[in-house]
């Protein structure tokens, strides 16, 4: 019994790892675009002239564009990983629990 409860258990650690995985991308990727938010914000204040305040502006358009698009590639990336994982698990407690003839 305590067998089965293990290998259920070590099934899903790849998919609980992923998860992990996922919550800590979102986690970065918040704290990255508060971040950058707030650095632009000083720089618009900040500006001596409106150019300088529309190339901070442009820069921060930039930069947030390019930072979600990798974000939501490697967050792509990861449910894909997530999905094989969850799947694989159940794969592997089917194998158990189906009867060898």
């Amino acid at each position: 019994m305590n067998e089965n409860v293990d290998a259920t258990a070590r099934s899903f650690e790849g998919a609980t790892r992923v998860t992990q995985d996922i919550a800590s991308q979102i986690a970065d990727y918040s704290k990255r675009s508060f971040e950058q938010g707030s650095k632009t914000m000083e720089k618009l204040l900040t500006a001596k002239s409106p150019d300088k305040a529309f190339e901070a502006q442009t820069e921060y358009a930039r930069s947030a564009y390019e930072d979600y698009v990798s974000h939501a590639t490697k967050l792509g990336q990861l449910y894909t990983e997530l999905a094989q994982e969850t799947f694989k698990a159940y794969q592997d407690l089917a194998a158990k629990a189906t009867p060898v003839r």
